[in-house]
């Protein structure tokens, strides 16, 4: 217990740290000031608009995923956070929860699978939302050698559109902590429901397609984020681990023993609405320079 309470209080402290950062940045509006824009302790405490709200979304997917086990006699430990201090863009590298023993069948894998996406993105729906209205539209500057640009899922496109509309050029939208905190939370969502291995992805596919299809599709989201990281330095160091985690654990799901089994009509439809889940929260380009050539 004491080693995921010392997590948590990290990852808070990052997170925290990093949230820090971005609302005086947010305040900055791209002047490029040095100057801090208000006291430090005023500031840190507007750090946790970003920070409650990554944990909240990474928080509620791990416990989803915890719970689900819970509810299934199934052993598994509570979440363990990841600190990751600046420079690092996020404070964190996510969450993760250990499942100590095999998970026997095809619907109690398809739940536990499930449940995590499905609770982070509930949270990071309304999120995105809120964090989008408290953002504003800015003029950028002449210059932006040192400025990325991050990649716009379909759901941030739609609710940035909704509040805002269409950004004239030259202009850009100025992201408050909290919206960027429901990107990056989106983010983990897709990365997470990428159908390879034992993924969240990975558990849906196999309960879904089952052992044979299941693998030819892993190996085939695995060649699509090779070519990703081919064109876009973003998905270099996903793409290494997701190969990484193949070479050691194999590309074979782990086999239940009622796999000849069919899920029923319920979860078939929630894994159809795991795959506009995956459309909603993707983008091939994550972190990119900013043009502004056309803006």
């Amino acid at each position: 217990m004491w080693l995921h309470v010392l997590l948590f209080a990290l990852t808070i402290a990052s997170t925290t740290l990093v949230g820090t950062m971005q609302y005086a940045s947010y305040l900055d509006d791209y002047r490029g000031s040095t100057a801090l824009p208000m006291p430090v302790g005023a500031l840190a405490i507007r750090g946790l608009w970003y920070s409650m709200t990554i944990l909240g979304i990474l928080g509620c997917h791990e416990l989803g995923h915890y719970f689900a086990c819970r509810y299934y006699d199934v052993d598994a430990s509570l979440p363990f956070f990841i600190p990751v201090p600046p420079p690092f863009l996020t404070g964190t590298m996510g969450a993760f929860i250990r499942i100590r023993e095999p998970i026997p069948s095809k619907k109690m894998l398809f739940d536990i699978g499930i449940a995590g996406p499905i609770a982070g993105f509930v949270i990071a729906v309304p999120a995105l939302f809120i964090g989008l209205a408290m953002s504003h539209v800015v003029k950028l500057p002449a210059s932006s050698g040192d400025m990325l640009e991050l990649g716009e899922p379909l759901l941030f496109k739609f609710a940035s559109w909704v509040i805002w509309g269409t950004q004239p050029d030259g202009y850009s939208l100025n992201m408050h902590p909290m919206a960027f905190a429901a990107w990056f939370g989106m983010l983990a969502t897709a990365l997470n429901l990428f159908p390879i291995g034992q993924l969240d992805g990975g558990h849906i596919s196999y309960s879904v397609l089952g052992p044979r299809w299941s693998t030819y599709v892993t190996y085939a989201m695995v060649s699509g984020a090779i070519v990703l990281a081919l064109f876009t330095y973003s998905w270099i160091v996903w793409t290494m681990m997701i190969v990484a985690m193949l070479y050691f654990f194999g590309p074979r799901h782990p086999r239940v023993f009622d796999e000849e089994v069919p899920l029923s009509r319920g979860r078939l439809l929630l894994a159809l609405f795991a795959v506009i889940m995956f459309a909603l929260c993707f983008t091939p380009a994550p972190i990119r320079p900013m043009e502004l050539i056309g803006r």
